[in-house]
């Protein structure tokens, strides 16, 4: 059996709940998913959009799990089980418990990610940044909502050394409840971007909510923020009401306390010279773009603050690599018998990354007589001004020497009319209709980029294109550590 998360009795005395029946020896895990629990995980029955975890609760049971935490009101649907429960006035309510719990008894540097753009990728540089230093405990996935936020919490062994956590929101008021179950001490705003337009009045708005973060900080802890971006001001203001300690900046901008000196961009790595908190440091990081040196920048600065060592740090992001949706690279095998590359960027889109994204295609260099090939998809949640920010995006295209775009997407109608004749490609309401266009248009030597928000499902055409075209990661990919 794993080394115990928690024993049984403090799991349920952090809930607060009442146990039902025979009682393990301890608990190995937290699952709130009966298909991918591991045997010794406690399995919590959520309530979720779709499914209720009360109906799968003698299948995560007959998987192994030590007990299951289920809620009141569903107790008497239970009365044949007999394996192990916890009953709770609320299920998600107690897991949030045991995350505070979690957090109460650990002794580790903790440190808290948001912004428009980047979290995640900004939260798995941290880790890999952090891990020479000591156990690092943060989600493998983008749980930075009001479930997983406390189910990443709950899961933290109390002998982690460090913490990360991505916390998300789409509503100003998201971000603040979960922060202080955190309680970071260091918190990082990535960035601010029109995103989210359709539930904010202005990017001022998206602002004020990323600041939320600075009102879970630890007494002491300190705000890191983007000094490149034009709300910068703004944060550090809404940073110092909220109490925090130290104001770290970082980007470009003259005076900022982890500043870029010198970047050169390749099309599969960058090479960086910075000066992070009065230290001089020339590293490399093993995936492409600008955006990511940018929030390297932000890392190393929390690296020091978390108490890690600088240069150590840097060494680890040579190995960084980009996760599958987020620029992972491969290998298409052509009928002709000559390769193309695919970069999956299908993981989720806004102006922002969106603009990064093409960006990136820009600096790759297609093979003798490729070209760069962007298919995107509609961007969602930007309200009346969606039309609009699809439509600037010719702009970056042409800046970026793009040679064909496809498009995907009611949204994506007006990028296609903005396009000059020459770039279009084609065009089509859905991903799936889109795929045998772009599959019949590959050619030897290209750079194909997909991207789009999830909602569009161009992750459906990359799956597609993979698989007719028989997928190999590609080598500058199979250097990294997974994290």
């Amino acid at each position: 059996m794993s080394t115990p998360l928690w024993s049984f009795e403090a799991m349920v005395a952090a809930m607060a709940g009442r146990p039902v029946g025979r009682a393990p020896s301890a608990v190995t895990g937290i699952s709130i998913d009966s298909r991918t629990l591991s045997p010794g995980d406690a399995f919590f029955a959520i309530r979720g959009d779709s499914f209720d975890g009360h109906d799968f609760v003698h299948r995560a049971l007959a998987a192994g799990a030590s007990t299951a935490v289920v809620s009141t009101a569903r107790l008497a649907a239970f009365g044949d089980v007999t394996g192990s429960l916890v009953v709770v006035d609320d299920v998600l309510a107690a897991l949030g418990r045991l995350g505070r719990a979690a957090r109460a008894r650990s002794g580790a540097r903790i440190a808290a990610i948001t912004g428009s753009v980047g979290k995640t990728g900004t939260k798995e540089m941290l880790a890999q940044a952090l891990a020479s230093e000591g156990a690092v405990h943060y989600s493998p996935a983008s749980f930075n909502n009001h479930w997983g936020v406390p189910l990443t919490l709950a899961r933290m062994p109390e002998s982690a050394r460090f913490g990360v956590f991505e916390i998300g929101m789409n509503h100003a008021g998201e971000i603040e409840p979960l922060v202080k179950m955190v309680e970071p001490h260091v918190a990082i705003v990535t960035t601010v971007e029109p995103v989210h337009l359709e539930f904010f009045d202005s990017v001022e708005s998206i602002a004020r909510a990323k600041a939320e973060i600075f009102r879970g900080l630890a007494p002491g802890g300190v705000a890191v923020i983007n000094a490149d971006n034009p709300h910068a001001g703004l944060l550090e203001t809404e940073a110092r009401a909220a109490g925090a300690g130290r104001i770290v900046r970082f980007g470009e901008a003259a005076g900022a306390e982890a500043r870029l000196e010198l970047v050169k961009l390749k099309p599969e790595c960058s090479c960086v010279s910075a000066e992070i908190l009065g230290e001089r440091l020339t590293y490399k990081l093993g995936a492409p773009g600008r955006h990511i040196v940018q929030n390297s920048l932000a890392v190393l600065a929390a690296v020091v603050l978390m108490g890690g060592d600088l240069a150590s740090a840097g060494l680890a992001l040579g190995t960084l690599g980009a996760p599958k949706g987020r620029g992972a690279r491969f290998r298409l095998s052509l009928p002709s018998g000559g390769k193309a590359t695919l970069i999956d960027e299908s993981y989720n889109a806004n102006p922002a990354s969106m603009r990064a994204a093409i960006a990136i295609l820009g600096q790759s260099e297609p093979a003798k007589q490729g070209r760069r090939i962007a298919v995107l998809g509609d961007m969602r949640e930007l309200g009346p001004a969606g039309p609009e920010l699809h439509a600037g995006l010719a702009v970056d295209l042409a800046a970026a020497g793009v040679d064909r775009v496809y498009l995907a997407g009611p949204l994506m109608h007006a990028l296609y009319q903005a396009l000059p004749a020459g770039l279009r490609g084609g065009y089509a309401e859905a991903a799936a209709d889109l795929e045998p266009t772009v599959s019949e248009a590959i050619e030897r030597g290209d750079v194909i980029m997909v991207k789009g928000s999830n909602g569009s499902r161009m992750w459906g055409l990359v799956d597609s294109l993979k698989a007719q075209f028989k997928a190999e990661t590609a080598e500058a990919d199979l250097h990294r550590d997974a994290v």
